[in-house]
């Protein structure tokens, strides 16, 4: 694949990714992860194209390869924070959306930290 046709490939996987349609998405990004697999905006959105999916273990060995390439990318926590919710992991889940809360103090990030707050506060009840 050539340069020009791995970004077209990953565009366009972006924009089935917005339309939610992530198994689309991920048949497209086939051949630019054969090509790409150590780029961290490969990998953030192939994971976001597992966890749409609910294939959540996959999409979170890709969210923690972006934070192999780069533990300070805020986003990368709160999604890995986010899927390990989906998993019912919720102590590690905080751990990650604390991180990407403190990282970056957008209040969507305030927000997730909340539920996941009040997620671990009911099942300890």
């Amino acid at each position: 694949m050539t340069t020009e046709g791995t970004v077209t490939a990953f565009r366009r996987a972006e924009e089935l990714l917005a339309q939610r349609r992530p198994l689309e998405a991920l048949t497209v990004l086939e051949p630019v992860v054969d090509v790409a697999s150590e780029q961290p905006s490969v990998q953030l959105l192939l994971g976001r194209a597992y966890f749409f999916s609910a294939q959540l273990r996959r999409a979170e060995r890709a969210f923690l390869r972006v934070l192999e390439f780069d533990p300070s990318d805020h986003y990368a926590r709160l999604v890995l924070g986010r899927t390990l919710q989906r998993q019912g992991r919720l102590t590690e889940a905080r751990a990650q959306i604390r991180l990407a809360a403190t990282m970056y103090p957008d209040p969507a990030y305030q927000e997730a930290l909340g539920e996941i707050n009040a997620h671990i506060a009911v099942h300890s009840s």
